[in-house]
């Protein structure tokens, strides 16, 4: 069975947690698989991930208890069928507005007759033809998540999430916050509001929902909303607040004339925006 929906009927017991794996480091990608949380999102629309990188990263996290998410640039067929033929079997899509788009990143995850996912022998999907009965089977292991970005998507949030074959919904807390009006107000009450409503709809349907935040505080909002998956920050935003913390912490500890050299010297920023 999918290793996703395995984290989601356990959800019950303990919502999973997870991060977002930006850094296009199969090594950092690596650690974070080890840092204790239960799934990750291998994002390539926002970062510099190509293919190849995915497969490196993919290949890095197989070692560990993390289970990635793959999250592609677009809902765009040719690039679900490349990625699912590197290996991955959990993908989160973008900006999804409605049920016909649902139905096509589904379709693109499923061989025909479910769907028009190219036929391939040879690939790291079948684990390169060793994976017995892998194209009669491939279909069934499939996990797809679709992430909601606007008001306009959540109004169609029961014909999206009623599609067959779409496993969970995802919230994108940014980018609704900013077609609202509320730029970099990720919990202003109104997105707040319109976000606990998406999650009650989600629960009378009986689909799992998910969302990121960029701090624990955060997150914690969010838990209180009833989400099912959470994801705190990223591997850089991770990165970027410990550094900042250890090269404040040194610069605390020098004499004031070298302090306000350093300051002049440019002086790391006390946080960073973001994930």
């Amino acid at each position: 069975m999918n290793r996703f929906k395995q984290l989601l009927q356990s959800s019950s017991a303990r919502r999973p947690v997870g991060t977002w794996v930006m850094s296009a480091s199969p090594i950092v990608a690596e650690a974070i698989g080890l840092a204790g949380f239960d799934w990750a999102v291998v994002d390539m629309e926002h970062s510099p991930l190509g293919l190849m990188e995915v497969v490196h990263v993919l290949q890095a996290v197989a070692g560990t208890p993390m289970t990635p998410v793959l999250r592609v640039p677009w809902n765009d067929t040719v690039t679900i069928k490349r990625v699912l033929d590197a290996g991955a079997t959990t993908l989160l899509v973008p900006f999804v507005q409605n049920a016909d788009e649902a139905r096509r990143a589904v379709a693109a995850t499923r061989y025909p007759p479910q769907g028009i996912r190219g036929m391939a022998g040879m690939s790291r999907g079948s684990r390169f033809g060793t994976a017995a009965n892998y194209l009669t089977t491939a279909n069934e292991g499939m996990c797809v998540i679709l992430q909601l970005e606007t008001p306009q998507a959540v109004e169609q949030l029961e014909a999206i999430a009623s599609v067959d074959g779409v496993d969970a919904i995802f919230l994108g807390p940014a980018d609704l916050s900013a077609s609202m009006g509320h730029v970099g107000q990720l919990t202003h009450p109104a997105v707040m509001a319109l976000m606990a409503d998406a999650v009650q709809r989600c629960h009378a349907l009986g689909k799992p929902v998910g969302i990121v935040g960029g701090t624990a505080e955060v997150v914690a909002q969010y838990r209180a909303l009833g989400f099912d998956f959470l994801a705190i920050a990223s591997d850089l935003g991770l990165l970027m607040r410990a550094a900042q913390a250890a090269s404040a912490a040194l610069r605390a500890q020098e004499p004031a004339a070298d302090a306000a050299a350093g300051a002049a010297d440019g002086k790391p920023p006390a946080s960073t925006t973001g994930y």
